[in-house]
């Protein structure tokens, strides 16, 4: 009896395929994400779990007791966030000084928010957390506060290419604002983020308070070794570029040029559009207030792009004691 060739392959192709339940929630062996939903709850199934993980972080076995200084492991005490030396009975507390202290909100629920922002592109809302984990609006915003508040980027300065642009958060400045000067100093009633990026590496990003030359330049210094090359637009602030660092080259966007062999400004650009986007389509709006926080967030993703790590890792790795933001 004749076998159709399609059918065999078929049957070929189905018997390589691992056999997978219809019931499970593991993840898929194709599946490029190591931190899904089941592998969260597999780790972090309860409180405990959550506090055992900081344990082991700030008060590894092995690590000497604060009070009688002998080499000790700290045993979890029932009923409490504490866990006491195995001689002298010392408690210590995991949660002291980061930015869960004094919570009375379950850790599982602060992983689980971690989790949540760290496993969407453009972020999570205030209001979309408090309604996923059974909080106050007041609470969730409070737990983005505090997770934000660990993702600036305080490594090392900018280096190699680098290129710098400037945009205005809530819509572009009219002619008339950027005519407005006080001394050399153009005023606008917009806010002016400044943008700084690594071509193939990571960006910075400043919340600055006006468009003038000494602003951005200073905030250049700060951020952009000297040896860097810079790629800017043709604003005549960057005249001069090229005194303090390697090299300077412009762009002319005015002449509707934009990429000019590896002249161009379209890494910063691409960059601004994701966080605008992100904004407008999860926040819809952000106080100037909170603005530095929310940028930060988005370069911390953006600089782990290429990482192998998950970026829930990455943001627990930032929790450090007796660093507590102002709340």
């Amino acid at each position: 009896m004749a076998v159709d060739v399609d059918t065999r392959t078929c049957n070929v192709y189905h018997a390589c395929m691992a056999a997978r339940s219809r019931d499970s929630v593991e993840r898929s062996p194709s599946s490029d994400s190591e931190m899904t939903y089941s592998r969260f709850f597999q780790l972090f199934p309860d409180n405990r779990a959550c506090l055992d993980y900081l344990r082991d972080r700030f008060y590894p076995a092995g690590s000497d007791c604060p009070k009688c200084g002998r080499a000790t492991k700290f045993h979890a005490i029932k009923g409490r966030s504490a866990y006491g030396c195995q001689y002298c009975g010392h408690q210590v507390y995991p949660t002291a000084g980061t930015i869960f202290h004094k919570s009375t909100t379950s850790m599982q629920l602060w992983f689980y928010a971690i989790y949540l922002m760290s496993s969407t592109r453009c972020g999570i809302s205030a209001k979309q957390l408090g309604r996923e984990i059974g909080v106050t609006y007041k609470t969730a915003h409070r737990i983005f506060k505090l997770v934000r508040s660990l993702l600036q980027d305080d490594g090392d300065p900018l280096s190699g290419d680098v290129e710098v642009d400037e945009t205005a958060y809530g819509g572009k400045p009219r002619a008339r604002e950027l005519r407005e000067r006080t001394g050399n100093v153009r005023k606008t009633h917009r806010q002016t983020v400044l943008g700084m990026v690594e071509r193939g590496g990571r960006v910075r990003t400043v919340l600055i308070p006006d468009r003038g030359g000494a602003t951005i330049k200073g905030q250049m210094r700060e951020h952009i070794l000297p040896s860097s090359m810079i790629f800017t637009d043709e604003w005549p602030l960057y005249r001069g570029t090229d005194r303090e660092w390697s090299g300077h080259r412009r762009i002319q966007h005015k002449q509707r040029v934009y990429v000019d062999g590896d002249t161009h400004t379209q890494t910063i650009e691409g960059f601004f559009g994701l966080v605008k986007t992100g904004i407008r389509g999860v926040y819809h709006s952000v106080s100037t207030r909170y603005l530095q926080d929310y940028l930060n967030e988005y370069a911390f993703r953006y600089n782990l792009r290429n990482s192998s790590r998950p970026i829930f890792w990455a943001i627990l790795a930032r929790v450090q004691k007796d660093a507590l933001p102002a709340a």
